[in-house]
């Protein structure tokens, strides 16, 4: 794609292509980011005496501000351009990383999520669209490739990491954010020196007030693929959220790496079939990420009806490929249908619906608990992913669907 008109006399010392691999790996470092405070909960928890109710605390201030923030900012890009709000995102990124170092009770935890939130939420749209931008045009659809493995890519090294830190020194914690906190200073060098790839346009402080906005050429094709998103993002916060508690009610209390493992099970899993599937048509990744997703599912209830650990682990493998090329279809199938300029506000709505599914049910579930217990909450859980992945997959193998890739 063209440099904008208004940057094409910078010095730039990234070419495209070269750009293109660093803000992949900004996205991949941003997500990773924030999978990485999970696995050390328990620690801080053990170490500052609060409450559980602290914790949902701790969940809830980053999933709140990350939507406040796709909501507002999520489109700001399109008129101010990438590197800008890129530049502003991964400086909030630096200082909830000196937070998360200089902590000494549950108040900065709670605020380096808030910060975080907000940081994660404002790039995430800019940096979908960024990637497409400065895909090569030999290499057409690699940007939203990487749209769909990036996050699953992250999640699983952050969550992975940070459980080897707990495992092998439970006392260094924090030199998981100091790891983080040098690669986002060099990914800010390396973003100052990425080309814009759009012309600045007016409307910016218009594009602040909240909303979820769905380009009308989209709209008919969101009824059904939206919910893949739905199915693959409550099935990442299954894991995230009541996985722990699964693994423990399972194998015991001493499970912290076992925990991580699960995580990179199904991230991982999800990241590499993200890949292998990148040249796969739209329709056919949907259909495979919803069969794989069903599949998942009906184990993962058989592995909680028996309590069998290692049953759990395959059935999160084989969601794994459901969840990877669940979501990657969703973006495939959207973004060529919308216009260049409404790219970014369009990531930003599927991710606001994205993260709603990512942290509703978890509060539905915690909820339920109490009165249900943990086996039948997440029973319920599963079942409800397995039935969004059926109406996709419905929707996906009926004739009127065209072929979208």
């Amino acid at each position: 794609m063209q440099v904008a008109p208004e940057v094409s006399t910078y010095r730039m010392r990234l070419r495209p292509a070269a750009a293109f691999w660093l803000q992949s790996s900004v996205l991949v470092v941003l997500m990773a980011a924030s999978s990485a405070p999970s696995p050390l909960y328990p620690l801080y928890q053990n170490q500052w005496g609060f409450p559980p109710v602290v914790l949902t605390m701790i969940f809830a201030a980053y999933v709140l501000a990350l939507l406040a923030s796709l909501l507002t900012a999520g489109s700001l890009s399109d008129h101010l351009g990438r590197r800008p709000v890129l530049l502003a995102c991964l400086g909030l990124e630096i200082v909830s990383m000196l937070v998360f170092i200089s902590a000494g009770s549950e108040v900065p935890l709670i605020m380096a999520r808030l910060i975080q939130g907000l940081a994660t939420g404002s790039a995430i749209g800019a940096l979908g669209a960024y990637l497409i931008e400065l895909e090569a045009p030999v290499r057409a659809g690699l940007g939203t490739v990487f749209n769909g493995a990036g996050p699953a890519v992250g999640l699983a090294a952050g969550a992975v990491a940070s459980s080897l830190v707990v495992a092998a020194a439970p006392a260094a914690i924090s030199s998981i954010y100091v790891a983080l906190l040098v690669l986002l200073v060099l990914q800010v060098i390396g973003t100052v020196l990425s080309p814009e790839t759009i012309t600045r346009t007016p409307g910016a402080a218009a594009s602040l007030r909240p909303r979820v906005h769905f380009p009308a050429a989209v709209r008919s094709t969101a009824v059904w693929v939206l919910p893949a998103a739905v199915a693959t993002w409550s099935l990442g916060d299954l894991i995230l959220s009541l996985g722990p508690s699964i693994i423990r009610a399972m194998a015991g209390p001493d499970t912290a790496v076992l925990t991580g493992l699960v995580v990179a099970a199904l991230t991982g899993t999800g990241g590499i079939a993200t890949l292998v599937l990148g040249s796969v048509p739209a329709p056919k990744v949907l259909r495979i990420g919803m069969i794989a997703l069903i599949a998942g599912m009906a184990a993962t209830i058989a592995a909680l009806t028996t309590g069998s650990v290692g049953l759990y682990f395959a059935a999160t493998i084989i969601a794994g490929v459901g969840f990877g090329a669940g979501f990657l279809g969703v973006p495939r199938t959207l973004l060529p249908q919308a216009a260049p300029h409404e790219r970014a506000g369009l990531l930003s709505a599927v991710y606001v619906v994205s993260y709603v599914a990512n942290s509703v049910p978890a509060i539905a579930a915690g909820a339920l608990i109490s009165s249900l217990g943990l086996t039948a909450t997440a029973t319920g859980y599963a079942g409800m992913v397995l039935l969004l992945s059926a109406f996709v997959l419905t929707g996906q193998i009926t004739p009127a669907q065209p072929d979208r890739k």
